[in-house]
């Protein structure tokens, strides 16, 4: 079992950059794949990334080029990198875990999920 809890939210302005982190729990971490969403109020849940077990990583349209994944297993840690912030990232942002061949935008194909972080991006 992987235990998740996101952090790092808070108010920035547009164009800043903002790191969060996904501490996990668990002894097998390193062979799952960790995805980011994030929800905006009355919005669907969107796929922000994933990096898989071996490190590589997909991007969704809206962040590609701005965001970045990066993991740290020695440590348990995933971390994403957002730049250039836009106010229509304002939302809540979740890590979650799923095995390396789940399709990386399939909600149900992760199997734990994190409780969020508040990331708000004033215009």
């Amino acid at each position: 079992q992987v235990q998740l809890a996101e952090s790092g939210g808070g108010l920035v302005q547009a164009g800043a950059s903002l790191t969060l982190s996904c501490a996990a729990s668990g002894r097998t971490f390193s062979s799952y794949a960790i995805g980011w969403f994030r929800q905006a109020p009355g919005k669907e849940r969107e796929f922000v990334g994933r990096i898989r077990s071996t490190g590589t990583t997909d991007y969704g349209d809206s962040v590609k080029g701005r965001f970045t994944i990066f993991r740290d297993n020695a440590k348990n840690m995933v971390y994403l990198t957002m730049n250039s912030l836009k106010p229509e990232g304002t939302a809540v942002y979740y890590c979650a875990a799923s095995s390396d061949y789940n399709n990386p935008y399939y909600r149900g194909g992760y199997r734990y999920w994190g409780q969020g972080t508040q990331v708000t991006v004033s215009s």
